[in-house]
């Protein structure tokens, strides 16, 4: 724990022992300037091999901003009580002192959310959305919070068009128009309203803290502020994000948001309401209003916002039963459609990383990310086939198009209940910079929670230290297909986009056995499935599990992770007829196993997570 104790301090920026300060500071900086060689040594070594020359570069410039591959292993924390894992130590921290105090699962992940929100801006915060899913273990009641963002009620199908033609995506993300109504605070609070032990002012303790005497910039947030494009153009963001001369802040440099602090202390004192309401509020609408490409949300639309608790989506993989978020996010539906697929093939006798493995879990993605691309949008304005998608014999009837020698390239959706002909099919892309946590309580309750502002820094739009999401784009930017078919996914007022966030537990026995998720965009569903396998066909411990180099398809080839083992299946799967990429796939899942021998927790060693309990 000494080390681990150190590690936190140097994030921090506080020093353990009067006197010693200033060394201390230097010391941490070192450290997290080793951090930063550490990341970036792995991904000079991953560099193409030689036989992969024929690998096909990644299309998509926007498909993976986050980077980096390379990471360093990570051992699994073992735990008798209570236990966090977030995607920061700082996150973590905050969090396990809640659960030491007696706090309850929900009111841990609103701690770490918050310092979530200050230490990796990058990926989330009250600027931004979550989905939350929530086991009562006394009265066994499983529940899901949907604190997804909102189009304005002015909004129209053609937001992201001009004069007939789509807007440059790039310009979509970093305006005005791409904010969404932010959810995730009326999330937690509905949440903590139900399930809280703690008061809430409590929970914001920590974050107003660390925001008053600041943080050392870890490796990755300076990685984040080198490569983001737009924190520059928006006066706010480069004057919090970048030095004097324009230059992002160097890894180990203090930094402190006082007016964050500010605006945490208004909502401890009166609630969400803080946020959505008053002068918060209409800075909001005016940074939304003010950028050069403006938006058109309202100071009725952030009074009007409403979180929603909805039914779980449950479905089976061998005798576990897996259960998630529903739409409006595809993640859930997508993992529960590749497992689907997977329980008639006999994964536990591939072996990781092997021909076989890679073959059958690309090809059910591959059918489950078609389907995800007719079917999923907000429920409260699309009629889903949901259960019609994991039915078993459908599931059969999609499993027997799999060849086990050929790949079947790419992959038509199906038709459960006959409403394909009236779809039209949804490209939008979904950034990978989200951050997932998960927490189990003294008491035996469960959170999973995917947390997210969309791209990186989202809009780049800053107010009062919170950045604002770009949640917009996960519609289609387009409301028809080539076809001429009206997207399910378009845009309309008052909807929430869709997503592919995938917060899961998962139960054996009737008890909760796994709580995971993870960050990655529209490879979410691929990393959460493969995570799923590893444990519950693999039989590795969840640590092992999460390492697992990423491998999978989103109907668009196989995509396999670089700089690691899969690099030598790329010619046996092209053989087999595969479109195949090596790319960089910086997953962040955490998770936690909960067995007969108390509790197991795993961060992914692609980020800076980590997982702690008593």
């Amino acid at each position: 724990m000494l080390g681990e104790s150190k590690l936190i301090q140097a994030y921090r920026g506080q020093s353990p022992e009067a006197g010693r300060s200033s060394r201390l500071v230097r010391l941490a900086r070192y450290a997290c300037l080793a951090g930063l060689l550490m990341a970036v040594i792995p991904l000079v070594l991953a560099a193409p091999l030689p036989g992969v020359a024929a690998v096909n570069p990644v299309p998509d410039e926007h498909l993976n901003p986050e980077g980096g591959s390379g990471y360093t292993a990570k051992e699994a924390v073992h735990a008798k009580h209570f236990m966090l894992a977030t995607a920061n130590p700082l996150a973590t921290e905050a969090g396990y002192e809640i659960l030491r105090r007696g706090g309850s699962a929900v009111d841990a992940i609103i701690a770490a959310q918050m310092v979530l929100n200050l230490v990796e801006p990058q990926s989330s915060g009250i600027g931004g959305g979550a989905f939350l899913v929530y086991y009562d273990k006394r009265h066994k009641v499983l529940t899901t919070f949907d604190g997804r963002e909102t189009a304005p009620a002015a909004a129209t199908p053609q937001r992201f068009m001009k004069d007939g033609k789509l807007l440059p995506f790039r310009a979509s993300v970093n305006s005005g128009l791409s904010v969404g109504v932010p959810g995730v605070l009326r999330a937690l609070e509905m949440a903590h309203r139900e399930y809280g032990k703690l008061p809430w002012a409590d929970l914001f303790k920590p974050a107003i803290k660390l925001a008053e005497d600041g943080f050392h910039v870890s490796p990755r947030l300076h990685t984040m502020i080198s490569k983001s494009n737009g924190l520059s153009s928006q006066k706010a963001a480069s004057a919090y994000f970048l030095d004097a001369s324009g230059r992002p802040w160097p890894v180990g440099h203090l930094l402190k948001n006082p007016a964050l602090a500010q605006v945490f202390r208004e909502i401890a004192r009166h609630g969400a309401d803080a946020f959505y309401t008053g002068d918060i509020a209409r800075d909001i609408v005016a940074a939304v209003h003010g950028h050069s490409t403006p938006g058109d949300m309202t100071l009725a639309d952030l009074a009007n916002y409403r979180a929603r608790q909805r039914e779980p989506l449950c479905g089976r993989y061998h005798v576990y039963r897996i259960c998630g978020m529903g739409p409006p996010s595809s993640g859930t539906l997508g993992v529960l459609e590749l497992l689907g697929v997977l329980e008639y093939v006999p994964m536990s006798k591939f072996t990781p990383e092997g021909l076989k493995a890679v073959h059958y879990f690309s090809e059910a993605g591959s059918l489950a990310y078609a389907d995800r691309d007719y079917y999923a949008a907000d429920p409260d304005f699309i009629k889903m086939p949901t259960q019609a998608l994991i039915s078993p014999a459908y599931l059969k009837s999609r499993f027997s198009l799999i060849n086990p020698d050929h790949a079947m390239g790419v992959a038509a959706p199906g038709d459960p209940v006959g409403k394909l002909a009236l779809l039209g099919r949804d490209n939008a892309p979904e950034i990978p910079s989200t951050s997932h946590l998960v927490a189990v309580d003294a008491s035996g309750d469960v959170v999973s929670m995917t947390t997210t502002i969309e791209s990186e820094f989202g809009s780049k739009l800053f107010v009062r230290g919170f950045m604002l999401n770009n949640q917009l784009t996960d519609f289609s930017r387009d409301p028809v297909d080539k076809e001429g078919k009206l997207v399910a996914n378009r845009v309309q007022p008052n909807k929430r986009p869709r997503s592919t966030m995938a917060p899961i537990i998962v139960f054996r026995d009737n008890k909760p056995y796994m709580a995971l998720g993870s960050p990655g965009g529209s490879a979410i569903i691929n990393f959460v499935a493969k995570t799923l396998v590893g444990v519950l066909d693999w039989k590795l411990d969840v640590q092992q599990a999460i390492a697992l180099p990423n491998f999978g398809s989103r109907n668009r080839g196989v995509e396999l992770e670089a700089g690691t083992p899969l690099v030598n299946l790329v010619k046996p799967l092209e053989a087999m007829g595969h479109r195949v990429r090596v790319q960089e796939f910086p997953s962040g899942v955490q998770a936690i196993v909960i067995d007969s021998s108390g509790l197991t927790g795993g961060a992914d060693p692609r980020r800076e997570g980590l997982a702690k309990g008593d």
